[in-house]
């Protein structure tokens, strides 16, 4: 069982934090997010008959980098991601590993077929996820239940639930009467991730002017908006591979279990046959002698 969480988790991992762009609607341009230290996929047009393929990212000077390119089944790559990229020929995809900040910029495709050449273009935007998030409260000699929420990453926005009901206060800071109590809920996302902490509050203590923070707890990667997958998805598609495979493994067994039930019973009932005959044989060897 914990092999199968493990797999669970290792899938989830793996799976669900590449962020696709695609190049597939000619001359116009579209924004799309990545994850930094993340996967991105680059997806040209797919599978076509090219004869020349080039990926080319506008600098901030106006000038332009040709960052991939193949010509006559000949690929070459900048030096900026020789080391840290593949290219999915089935998928016409550019991969990027371990994302930086400096990959983010304009990138425009060419795609040449036959006497026809066509160009897509897009905005890769690099986010920091959401390292963790932290709530600390303060209790104020005025009345008021100040609660703070912080956390790492960019282009943070920030959520409250109190109780089950959300709060119109989306700032990193709602203030609340010092007598609530309940569970209150801090969310906080951006464009690649999100991640959420809660705390219990009770009754701030007549007369109270401290201040009580929570430990923090580290948020990962679950959520990401993306020109083609949507992380729901994907992760519906983890737990199904996971019950697929906790469903083989059961019916396993219970093939295994009904093989070895034959056998002992093809055992008992062959012992069965030798002992009658064996009485047989010795009951009439003892009707002979007599």
């Amino acid at each position: 069982m914990m092999l199968i969480f493990g797999l669970m988790l290792l899938l989830q991992t793996a799976a669900c934090l590449d962020h696709f762009c695609k190049f597939d609607r000619p001359n116009t341009i579209k924004p799309c997010y990545a994850a930094l230290g993340h996967k991105l996929n680059l997806q040209m047009k797919l599978n076509p008959q090219y004869q020349d393929l080039r990926l080319f990212k506008r600098l901030n000077n106006g000038s332009t980098l040709d960052v991939f390119s193949i010509k006559k089944n000949t690929e070459h790559k900048h030096e900026s991601i020789r080391n840290r990229s593949e290219f999915s020929f089935d998928s016409m995809t550019l991969i990027i590993n371990n994302v930086i900040k400096a990959d983010s910029g304009t990138y425009r495709s060419m795609v040449v077929e036959m006497d026809m050449a066509t160009l897509s273009e897009l905005y890769v935007i690099v986010e920091a996820p959401i390292g963790s998030v932290e709530v600390s409260i303060i209790c104020s000699s005025s009345g008021v239940m100040r609660v703070f929420c912080s956390s790492e990453g960019d282009q943070l926005l920030y959520s409250w639930t109190l109780n089950g009901d959300p709060l119109m206060d989306g700032n990193s800071s709602i203030d609340l009467d010092e007598g609530t109590d309940g569970n209150i809920i801090c969310s906080v996302k951006n464009h690649v991730s999100h991640a959420q902490k809660t705390i219990r509050l009770e009754p701030c203590p007549a007369g109270a002017n401290t201040a009580t923070v929570t430990s923090s707890v580290t948020s990962s990667v679950t959520s990401a908006v993306t020109s083609s997958t949507q992380t729901s998805e994907c992760m519906s598609v983890v737990f199904v591979l996971v019950w697929c495979f906790q469903l083989m493994v059961l019916l396993g067994l219970l093939g295994a279990f009904h093989i070895y039930m034959r056998h002992t019973s093809g055992e008992k009932q062959e012992d069965q046959k030798v002992r009658k005959r064996r009485f047989r044989e010795g009951h009439e060897h003892t009707a002979e002698d007599s």
